[in-house]
């Protein structure tokens, strides 16, 4: 690893690492292969809401650089959230192994490595997995993530959403697939294109296509996501009695099939803890750390209007004390619009086999700061568990870059046994409030019961779905709806809709968040 330092501008770039407030100990600065255990480099546990970025090439150590983090973020008390997409985190909950490997590595950095387990709740996706079930209503999802799941073009997003504003203002409740099926096929018949001729319309072609995508959708197993008991996104702020942070593991194994799913599902509960969470500014220490393992599946194929949404979820949550780590392959797999918004930054290796890596190797070194090393060689000949990293300081302003050599965590580096990761569980109170799904009166239910009391035409309509009813007498409509859904009705057609979809999302973002509702009390 050649570079322009000698050992004197190794204890430069420490003194630029020596806080005087708490802070995570990350590893020692590495200079020519050589890792100096005095010049210590860290992050200020302060500046961790200024959100963060993970980056490197398969198997360059960004699993453990996260576990690092998190158990040293629950030793301070701060809450975290991690997503496992390969099965290899759920260790963060068991004391590490000794071996002569991390007594090595202990030594070389100055660690003083102890066994030892963090408070653990894990948690899967509708059930799907061992843990805990995490699921969200479609009302409290929105059209603007559910359009992204169901991979809608624009013109079909804004489609989605006049169905939304639809059921909020007519009081019927989206909680699961059914019910926005149900929905959507009573706007697509005539009582239901009559209803909606005020305000624009949803046309056949549109309603087919957004159905044929939910049907899709219900038939890869991903219904059981949507439902009741709803998660409350608080659980992810909790404690343990010692006052350690608990750490949250959301297993993915079982979905990692389904990557635009289970992405567009983390962002969800962000945009909820947003709406939730009081502003406080910037606190001694955050109220949650959130990784956000495999990013760059986000942002792949995102409408404008979702990328817009990301950025001012990015900007104003660190205002609610809460901070954000995305976890890629490479920086350029986030927009530059997110990316100038991380202030801390871990970097592992590089690959430049390809021209492709070569352009993307440059492009990352643009994004550092100024310093003596030649990035270009130090990025491509770092090991495993080995990150160029800098971040900001107690006040702000960027640290010196710091190749370094960083620690071993100090849980199990690896996943643990199925029967131990079971017992975590059914010793959660939270798998009683969480385990079994509901099914209460909703949408489906009451247009049900609307097409049942119409007078029926001579040729009898299809019993299942109300598809081609005769009108029937209209309900009150509920007053007030609110949210962003409400502000789509001064527009007076679809194509309208489509074109203010983003301003209105940017104007209403303190309270709807991608479109999402407020959380029913």
């Amino acid at each position: 690893m050649s570079s322009a330092l000698t050992p004197s501008a190794v204890r430069e770039i420490a003194d630029g690492y020596a806080f005087t407030g708490p802070a995570l100990d990350l590893g020692a600065v590495l200079l020519d292969g050589t890792a100096y255990p005095d010049a210590q480099v860290r992050i200020p546990l302060g500046v961790l809401n200024r959100h963060g970025l993970v980056a490197g090439a398969t198997g360059t150590g960004k699993t453990k650089t996260l576990q690092l983090i998190a158990e040293q973020l629950s030793a301070q008390g701060v809450p975290v959230f991690l997503a496992d997409v390969k099965g290899d985190v759920s260790g963060v909950a068991a004391p590490g192994a000794p071996s002569e490997r991390t007594a090595a590595r202990a030594a070389e950095v100055g660690q003083q490595w102890t066994p030892q387990g963090c408070p653990v709740e894990f948690y899967s996706l509708g059930g799907q997995g061992a843990g805990i079930p995490i699921r969200a209503t479609v009302t409290s999802f929105g059209p603007l993530l559910l359009a992204k799941v169901l991979d809608l073009n624009e013109t079909q997003e804004s489609s989605l959403s006049l169905v939304f504003h639809y059921a909020d203002t007519k009081g019927l409740e989206l909680y699961d697939l059914k019910d926005l099926t149900a929905v959507i096929a009573f706007l697509a018949s005539p009582e239901g294109k009559e209803e909606l001729r005020t305000i624009g319309g949803l046309s056949s072609a549109t309603a087919g296509v957004i159905l044929r995508a939910l049907t899709l959708l219900e038939n890869e197993g991903a219904g059981a996501f949507f439902g009741e008991p709803e998660f409350d996104t608080a659980e992810l702020l909790r404690t343990a009695p010692d006052g350690r942070g608990v750490v949250s593991v959301l297993e993915l194994p079982a979905v990692q099939d389904r990557p635009r799913l289970f992405s567009t599902f983390l962002m969800w509960l962000l945009a909820d803890l947003y709406q939730e969470l009081p502003e406080v500014g910037d606190l001694d220490k955050p109220k949650l750390v959130f990784f956000f393992d495999e990013a760059h599946l986000l942002f792949k194929g995102a409408s404008k209007a979702f990328l817009e949404a990301i950025t001012q979820t990015v900007r104003l949550i660190r205002s609610k004390a809460v901070g954000i780590f995305f976890v890629t392959q490479s920086p350029r797999d986030v927009p530059s619009d997110v990316l100038a918004q991380l202030g801390n930054r871990v970097q592992h290796a590089l690959r430049a086999f390809t021209p492709d890596d070569a352009k993307a190797l440059k492009a990352t070194v643009s994004t550092f700061p100024r310093s003596s090393y030649d990035l270009g060689a130090v990025l491509t000949s770092l090991g495993t568990g080995e990150a160029v990293v800098t971040v900001l300081s107690e006040k702000g302003a960027p640290t010196p870059v710091a190749a370094t050599r960083l620690r071993a965590p100090q849980s199990l580096m690896g996943p643990i046994e199925a029967g131990a990761l079971r017992a975590v569980v059914d010793a959660s109170p939270l798998t009683a409030r969480y385990r079994d799904a509901i099914d209460r009166e909703s949408a489906y239910e009451k247009l049900a019961a609307r097409a049942a009391r119409a007078p029926r035409p001579e040729a009898a309509a299809p019993a299942r779905v109300p598809k081609e009813r005769e009108p029937a007498p209209r309900r009150e409509e509920p007053k007030g709806a609110g949210g962003l859904l409400d502000s789509l009705l001064s527009n007076p057609t679809v194509k309208s809709l489509a074109r203010s979809a983003g301003k209105q999302l940017g104007q209403e973002i303190s309270r709807s968040l991608f479109g999402t509702s407020k959380r029913r009390r």
